[in-house]
């Protein structure tokens, strides 16, 4: 055998390899049932704007620009997929392509170790245009405006006038929805900014529209 066919054969034995572990890939994406603290990738061929990786927010949901909040716990990627479809078909002209993949499992609680107590904290859930998304460890009585610093601040696309704080309350499982002006708290017209929260409490910041 020369040594063009050699190295032709060994590409296509690593392409099959490859290939056989795709399938198993998929499946494995197909049957996980997806949790509060994984992070789901989203891609629209038609829209790259609204692109993006979806934090699983305590509650279960995700919010996706056009199509608003969509329950995603306990469900696989592809009935996500399914339902983010549906509700942005009215915003397209025909019904677009959309991809939903798992970008980050949550992490599994450790087990407390044998040993000196450690200092309690408590668990934030940023969603949406922070400058650090996600899942945030911070101290007992940490508030809005320390939150907002420890998080790294927004991304240029945030809309800080809209911002939400959503508290469900562990008793009735009812959740209440708090209006926060981050211009405001800068400019002293609002002590909101001196809220202390509370664990399982999630930040949302909404993307900014247009002409805001």
């Amino acid at each position: 055998m020369t040594k063009g066919n050699t190295w032709t054969a060994a590409v296509m034995a690593g392409l099959l390899g490859l290939s056989s572990l795709l399938p198993e890939t998929a499946l494995a994406q197909d049957a996980y049932r997806v949790r509060p603290g994984d992070v789901l990738q989203i891609e629209v061929i038609e829209d790259p704007g609204l692109n993006r990786n979806a934090l699983v927010s305590p509650d279960g949901r995700i919010t996706v620009p056009l199509a608003g909040a969509i329950q995603a716990q306990g469900r696989t990627v592809e009935q996500i997929q399914s339902e983010l479809i549906d509700r942005l078909t009215s915003s397209f002209a025909a019904p677009p392509s959309v991809f939903v993949s798992i970008s980050q499992i949550a992490a599994e609680e450790e087990a407390a170790p044998t040993g000196p107590a450690e200092e309690p904290t408590i668990d934030i859930f940023v969603v949406g245009q922070a400058a650090q998304p996600g899942r945030l460890t911070v101290e007992p009585g940490t508030t809005i405006l320390q939150l907002i610093a420890q998080m790294g601040g927004f991304s240029q696309f945030a809309a800080t006038k809209r911002l939400q704080l959503r508290r469900t309350d562990p008793n009735t499982g009812r959740e209440t929805i708090y209006a926060i002006d981050y211009e405001a708290i800068e400019q002293g017209r609002s002590n909101a900014g001196a809220v202390t929260l509370i664990d399982g409490d999630v930040i949302i910041v909404p993307q900014r529209r247009l002409f805001e």
